[in-house]
């Protein structure tokens, strides 16, 4: 696969350090697709599952490796931290390994739009007032997290192609969630309608999303843990939502819908071919 070049990219809730980071979906994306700036948006590190759980994989280490590399070649690179990495905030303004943190930043796109990029915990109620259920919140998704977490180990080993997620389906079958997302949404657009300012770029819920809401622009990274969602922007200012799978497995499926293909054209020659009584 050839690695595609965009002028920024975000990406956030990686959640390092927990076991329900799909480092090498992440890997993989960060080695085929390069920026001339990068924004991590938030989440980057889990310091609220290293605090019950000291997990750091090999992979773990070579995503930080990764992203440092990317920053010495050139990549501008900028950490805003959110309610999982909140340690950070204390450092705004600080550059560590040619990263530079930011607890917000307003990003100008080639097409001259302007959007506030934040990890968007501040604008959720719960997260801001009222820490404890946003954690107990947090325990129940990771145990959602956790059992994705086995079904992919399943998947992989029957060599079975999915994108299901248990964590996504039980999020949108539960109505009180769906609510929530929207209110969120809602928040943020209202907050910052009047800022003069085209849209907001965030994270936090775990719900990719490129959407206007009354003449405002809303967009959501997604994750790095269940969805594995980025947003890039191309050297023209268009702004786009990927959704990311292994080079290998994006590939398996090409070559699949190849044969698919060459499989019905060769059926519809077959018929053509056969005697009409």
């Amino acid at each position: 696969m050839e690695n595609k070049t965009y002028r920024t990219i975000w990406i956030s809730d990686l959640h390092l350090g927990s076991t329900q980071c799909q480092a090498d979906v992440l890997l993989d994306f960060l080695k085929n697709n390069d920026s001339e700036k990068l924004y991590l948006v938030g989440d980057i590190i889990d310091f609220w599952a290293l605090s019950q759980k000291m997990y750091w994989p090999r992979d773990h280490n070579t995503v930080i490796q990764k992203v440092l590399r990317k920053a010495r070649h050139g990549t501008r690179i900028i950490y805003i931290p959110g309610n999982h990495d909140e340690n950070v905030m204390d450092y705004n303004n600080y550059v560590f390994g040619d990263i530079v943190v930011k607890n917000s930043d307003v990003h100008t796109t080639s097409a001259g739009k302007q959007f506030l990029v934040v990890h968007g915990d501040e604008y959720d109620t719960i997260a801001k007032h009222h820490k404890w259920i946003a954690k107990l919140g947090s325990a129940g998704y990771d145990f959602l997290l956790e059992i994705n977490r086995l079904l992919r180990m399943i998947r992989r080993l029957f060599d079975i192609q999915s994108n299901f997620s248990l964590a996504a389906f039980v999020k949108f079958k539960v109505k009180n969630i769906v609510q929530f997302i929207s209110e969120y949404e809602e928040s943020i657009v209202a907050t910052l309608r009047n800022e003069g300012l085209d849209g907001v770029i965030c994270g936090h819920i775990h719900h990719a999303e490129i959407k206007e809401i009354d003449g405002f622009l809303y967009i959501n990274t997604g994750d790095f843990v269940e969805s594995c969602t980025a947003i890039v922007e191309h050297l023209n200012g268009t702004l786009e939502l990927v959704n990311w799978r292994k080079a290998k497995a994006a590939a398996i499926d090409h070559h699949e819908s190849l044969e698919a293909g060459i499989q019905r054209e060769l059926s519809k020659e077959q018929s053509k071919q056969l005697p009409h009584g």
